[in-house]
């Protein structure tokens, strides 16, 4: 599996919390910033993320910013990307499972480390289930057409 992770100003500790993460399940990815606190604007950094998750060069993508909504209105304004927003273990998996969702994003003033650390692996670890879900999925990206 191959991550794109990215984050703004209001994410960029958490960022670097999650990429300890990856490094410790050896996941491959890729961290396209931001590289400090220093302010900077959600879509700089979620728009080039969805654009590499959805034409193939990553599996999935994670982004966080302070409250990880900014960042996924900017995710899903990118055809085929299904980011969604996760503060509890139960949403990590089920959107996986379900809505098969390839961004992940988190806010990191709304949930600490240890929360997050745990969402992302679940995310991670958990594949879509397919039968029942797959048509409504498909429903999703046959409108994206149009």
């Amino acid at each position: 599996m191959k991550v794109a992770i990215g984050a703004d100003h209001g994410g960029f500790k958490l960022k670097a919390e999650l990429t300890e993460l990856l490094q410790e399940l050896g996941i491959d990815y890729t961290d396209f910033g931001t590289y400090s606190s220093d302010s900077i604007d959600y879509p700089d950094v979620a728009i080039p993320v969805a654009e590499a998750v959805t034409n193939g060069e990553f599996d999935r993508g994670i982004l966080i910013c302070g409250t990880g909504i900014g960042i996924g209105i900017a995710a899903n304004k990118v055809k085929g990307i299904r980011a969604a927003l996760v503060h509890d273990t139960f949403s990590a998996k089920a959107t996986r499972q379900h809505n098969n969702s390839n961004i992940l994003t988190m806010g990191e003033r709304v949930i600490g480390p240890g929360l997050a650390r745990d969402i992302a692996q679940i995310w991670l670890e958990t594949e879509f289930e397919g039968g029942r879900h797959e048509n409504r999925v498909c429903k999703i990206s046959d409108y994206e057409v149009k």
